[in-house]
Formats: C-alpha cells, sequence, structure tokens
C-alpha cells in the first residue's frame, strides 16, 4: 500500500505497518513498521527539506516525496 490510502499517524493494520516499512527504508532507518520517535523526526525533516506541511506522519504528499529518496530499485 504505497502510497498509504489514508495518512499514518499510528498504523493500524499490517498495510500501513508495510507503508512505515517503506518510508523508514527511503530515510535510512530500521524498518519495524512503528511510528517511533526516529520515524516521526526523520518524517519531519524530509517534509522540511521537500517543504511540506512539517507534520511527522506519512501522508501523500510526504509518500510522494519520499518516493524521490529511494533507490529505483525499492520503488514499487
Amino acid at each position: 500500500m504505497w502510497p498509504p490510502e489514508r495518512v499514518i499517524i499510528a498504523p493500524a493494520n499490517a498495510a500501513e505497518r508495510e507503508a512505515v516499512k517503506t518510508a523508514q527504508r527511503a530515510l535510512r532507518l530500521p524498518d519495524t513498521g512503528e511510528m517511533d520517535d526516529a520515524t516521526r523526526s526523520a518524517l519531519r525533516g524530509a517534509q522540511q527539506l521537500f517543504k511540506l506541511p512539517v507534520t511527522g506522519v506519512i501522508d501523500r504528499a510526504t509518500a510522494e516525496a519520499l518516493d524521490r529518496l529511494r533507490p529505483p530499485s525499492l520503488r514499487e
């Protein structure tokens, strides 16, 4: 499920945990599938970099921006 269908503040199911893992890989973090402090902090940094609203959550715009950080071989 990438980009995610809804804003992910905390993953509610397996598909959302996979979306968090995808974001974590793009951010070069351990892919735990949990929205921990490190993930929220890295998301805020990426959002700031891409001039998006700095929320620390995964939304469609953030997911699309993170795709630009992932190597082509890891893009879906």
